[in-house]
């Protein structure tokens, strides 16, 4: 287990570099100068130069490369070139929000998503399956703001059960996890039933049943476990994904996550924050990756480590 979390460590350490270095290499050809969006419409050439020079942005692209790693190497994530405030402060004060939101969809992916998997799986080529997995392909393909302002309506508009907008309760936080968990059940679903299909298939479900075991005891006992190792690596994903902040669902439901931060920041070409959210939600994916591995092994003792 200690070599290959090392060797896990060191792979991971050499994508954060290689997402970096990519990432730089983008903003550093972007055509948008964020020097005007610093100095503003009407600044004089000379103002504008001399805030490049402040910013060493007037120096070659492996200098500031170099340097980015040099303060990166000593946890310094850079300064915002608009807020003046340290990117790590920044996104520290997002990170609850994006840890809530994040937390709640992946709970309502599984809640739905598996759930109608395994019923698909256990009804496959009736109706129910039927329906089910056209449920579930309406909801990979319904777009985020459609879901998120029908949801609001419904329940936050016309049946007043949650308020419209804002963070910190867990009725502020019902509908957006809601929004992500409709919209990203249906990989769970259909997943789970192709995984839950080639399980009952197994041996050792057929003598589990010979047994005499209950259906919900080998569904629930044996099937359901072994069926479930594809979901985990999904979930180590979506980690990831939810870190870097789902833009759409944080605008609609007013939610002060991680993505609004970026979308701003983008608008605006503050380039330091851009780098520090874009290397949080690679360091969310090389986590959430590694985690699902490391956990892979107590759901199946047949996994090993090596």
């Amino acid at each position: 287990m200690g070599a290959y979390l090392l060797r896990r460590l060191i792979a991971a350490a050499l994508i954060l570099l290689g997402v970096s270095f990519i990432t730089f290499v983008l903003l550093y050809v972007l055509p948008a100068d964020p020097v005007r969006q610093i100095a503003g419409r009407s600044a004089t050439p000379a103002t504008v130069e001399s805030i490049r020079q402040q910013l060493g942005l007037d120096q070659p692209f492996l200098v500031q490369y170099g340097r980015y790693l040099a303060g990166l190497a000593q946890g310094d994530l850079g300064r915002s070139y608009l807020q003046k405030t340290d990117v790590a402060t920044l996104i520290a004060a997002r990170l609850p929000a994006s840890l809530m939101l994040m937390a709640g969809g992946i709970l309502c992916e599984l809640a739905l998503g598996l759930s109608m998997g395994v019923i698909a799986a256990l009804s496959r080529g009736r109706f129910t399956d039927q329906a089910l997995m056209m449920a579930s392909f309406v909801t990979v393909s319904a777009p985020q703001f459609v879901v998120s302002l029908l949801l609001l309506y419904v329940f936050a508009v016309r049946l007043e059960w949650f308020p419209i907008g804002g963070y910190g309760t867990l009725a502020h936080l019902a509908l957006p996890a809601l929004t992500l968990g409709i919209l990203g059940s249906g990989w769970y679903a259909r997943m789970m039933r192709s995984s839950m299909i080639d399980v009952l298939r197994a041996d050792f479900i057929r003598t589990a049943r010979a047994k005499g075991l209950s259906r919900a005891r080998v569904v629930l006992r044996h099937a359901l476990p072994n069926a479930a190792l594809p979901v985990i690596a999904m979930i180590g994903i979506d980690i990831g994904v939810f870190m870097g902040g789902i833009v759409v669902v944080e605008s609609v439901f007013g939610w002060p996550g991680i993505g609004q931060l970026a979308w701003q920041a983008i608008q605006r070409v503050d380039i330091p924050i851009i780098m520090g959210v874009t290397l949080v939600s690679a360091c969310a994916i090389v986590a959430g990756n590694l985690l699902a591995d490391v956990i892979a092994p107590f759901i199946d003792p047949r996994i090993t480590l090596r």
